[in-house]
C-alpha cells in the first residue's frame, strides 16, 4: 500500500517527470509483474505495451512459430461472439491494437483514448485470461501465420533452402555458421496441447513488462495492483541458450538470385568483436562512419553504386556488420578492389579524427528528435528495457559521449582484421548471356533445318 501511495503522489508531478524522458516510474506487484507508467505530452491519449518475456529464440526449429501462433489465437475471441466481436470491443472504446513476436519477446501494442485507458486493460487482460482455444480458432491461426511467412512452404521452396537460394546473403550465411535454422519453420504439426503449455509456461506475470505512457489516469496504479495484481506467478522457465557459431563457411560464394538480369549485390559480412563498455554505441558510430566511407568511396569516387550502406544485424548470440552494394554485373570485380583498399587504408590510417567527430555530434543531435509522442516512448521503453535501473533509462547521448576516437579506432581495426564473409549475389544469367544463349539456339535450330534439307534433297 505504502508503494501504490508513493506512485500516486509521484504520478500527481506529472509536469517534472515528463520533462524528461529517461525518468520513468517503475515498480513492481507483488506477483512480479513489473509497471512502468510515464506521463506524456499529448493529452487525451495513452500508448500502452505489455511485453512478455517470450520469443522465437525460445523454441527448437521445429516448434518456433508457437509464440507466433499463440500470439495470433489470443485475439480469436473471449466468448460466442468471436474475434468480431473482440474487435468491436476494442472499436467501441475508440483503441486499436496489434501484437508483435519477436526473437526475444511477444508484445501487445495498444493506442487508446485516455478516458478508456481502464476499459481497454480489462479487454486485454481478459485477452489473457479468458480466450479458449477450440480446433476452428487454431486453424484459422494457422493460416494467418503461413500467409504472413510467406504463403504455404512448399516442396519447392524447401528444395530452394536447402540449395541455398531462398535466403538473403546475410541469412544464408548464419544458416551456413549454425546461427539460423535452415528451413522455415511450419505450424500445421502444432498442437493445442503445445500452445496451452507456452502459455503457461511463459504468459505469467514474473515474466511481464507493463509499459504506460501518456495522458494517465491518477488512480491507474491502484486499478492495476487490484487487476493485473491477481495474476498468478509461476516458476520462471529457463530461456534457450543462444546459438554461437558453430560451422565453418567459406570465405567468398556466388549466390543465384533470379534467373536473368545485369544487377547484383555485393556484400561483406565480419562478426563483431565483443567490446567491455559501449559496444552498441561503439558499433552504431562505426557503422555510420563505413557507410559514409562507402558513399564517398563507391559512388562519388568511382561511380560504381548509388547508395551503398552499411548495416548491424544479430543471428542467435552473435552481431555482424556488413559492407553492402547494390552494382551491376559486370562491376562486382572493381567493387571488390574498392572495398579492400578501403579497409586497407583504415587498418593503416585509421579513422579520420574530423569525420569522426562530425558523425558522432551528428549522432548525438539525433537524439533530441528520435523519440517524439506518447507512442514512440512507449516503443522506446520497450526496445530498451534492458536499460532501465533505479528509475532510469540509460542515456544514449551520455553513452554516444563516451566512445572515444582511440576506441572507435581500436573497434575498427579487431573488426576489419577479419577475413569475414564475402557473399555475391546475381542472377543466374547476364542479359547478353540471356542473348548469346538465344542466339545459339536459334542458330542451331537453323543448322538443324539446313541438315535436314539438305539430307531430304539427297
Amino acid at each position: 500500500m505504502r508503494c501504490l501511495l508513493f506512485v500516486c503522489l509521484l504520478l500527481g508531478s506529472f509536469p517534472s517527470l515528463a520533462l524528461d524522458r529517461f525518468q520513468v516510474e517503475g515498480y513492481t506487484l507483488r506477483n512480479g509483474l513489473q509497471m512502468l507508467l510515464k506521463p506524456g505530452a499529448e493529452r487525451g491519449h495513452v500508448a500502452i505495451r505489455l511485453v512478455i518475456g517470450v520469443g522465437i529464440d525460445d523454441f527448437g526449429c521445429a516448434e518456433k512459430e508457437l509464440p507466433h501462433l499463440l500470439e495470433h489465437l489470443l485475439f480469436s475471441g473471449i466468448d460466442a461472439s468471436g474475434e468480431g466481436g473482440l474487435e468491436e470491443r476494442m472499436q467501441a472504446l475508440g483503441g486499436e491494437w496489434n501484437a508483435f513476436t519477436s526473437n526475444a519477446d511477444t508484445t501487445f501494442v495498444i493506442e487508446a483514448p485516455a478516458k478508456n485507458q481502464r476499459k481497454v486493460l480489462d479487454l486485454l487482460l481478459a485477452l489473457l485470461t479468458q480466450t479458449r482455444f477450440d480446433d476452428n480458432a487454431i486453424n484459422a491461426a494457422k493460416q494467418v501465420v503461413e500467409r504472413e511467412d510467406g504463403g504455404h512452404y512448399s516442396h519447392l521452396q524447401r528444395w530452394l533452402d536447402r540449395q541455398d537460394l531462398g535466403h538473403t546473403a546475410s541469412k544464408q550465411l548464419a544458416v551456413e555458421l549454425g546461427l539460423k535454422c535452415p528451413e522455415r519453420a511450419e505450424v500445421d504439426q502444432l498442437t493445442r496441447e503445445q500452445l496451452e503449455k507456452v502459455r503457461k509456461d511463459w504468459y505469467a506475470p514474473n515474466n511481464m513488462t507493463l509499459i504506460v505512457v501518456g495522458d494517465l489516469d491518477r488512480l491507474l496504479p491502484a486499478y492495476l495492483d487490484r487487476t493485473y495484481g491477481a495474476l498468478k506467478p509461476i516458476e520462471p522457465t529457463d530461456h534457450l541458450a543462444l546459438p554461437q557459431i558453430q560451422a565453418s563457411a567459406a570465405h567468398e560464394r556466388n549466390l543465384t538470385r533470379g534467373f536473368v538480369g545485369g544487377g547484383a549485390k555485393l556484400h561483406w559480412l565480419v562478426p563483431e568483436p565483443v567490446l567491455e563498455d559501449q559496444h552498441d554505441e561503439t558499433f552504431d558510430l562505426l557503422k555510420d562512419y563505413l557507410d559514409w566511407a562507402l558513399y564517398r568511396q563507391l559512388r562519388l569516387a568511382h561511380g560504381l553504386s548509388y547508395g551503398p550502406w552499411a548495416e548491424r544485424e544479430v543471428f542467435g548470440g552473435v552481431g555482424f556488420m556488413s559492407l553492402n552494394a547494390d552494382l551491376e554485373r559486370d562491376d562486382v570485380a572493381e567493387a571488390q578492389k574498392v572495398l579492400e583498399e578501403l579497409k586497407a587504408g583504415l587498418l593503416k590510417d585509421g579513422l579520420n579524427a574530423e569525420t569522426f567527430n562530425r558523425l558522432k555530434q551528428a549522432a548525438i543531435a539525433r537524439q533530441a528528435w528520435a523519440v517524439q509522442g506518447n507512442s514512440a516512448l512507449a516503443d522506446y521503453y520497450w526496445s530498451a528495457l534492458g536499460d532501465y535501473e533505479d528509475g532510469r533509462f540509460a542515456d544514449p547521448v551520455k553513452e554516444l559521449h563516451a566512445v572515444t576516437l582511440a576506441e572507435a579506432n581500436k573497434a575498427m581495426r579487431e573488426l576489419l582484421l577479419q577475413p569475414g564473409y564475402i557473399r555475391i549475389e546475381k542472377p543466374l544469367l547476364s542479359d547478353d548471356q540471356l542473348l548469346w544463349m538465344i542466339a545459339g539456339l536459334l542458330g542451331l535450330i537453323v543448322l538443324s533445318l539446313a541438315a535436314w534439307r539438305f539430307h531430304r534433297a539427297k
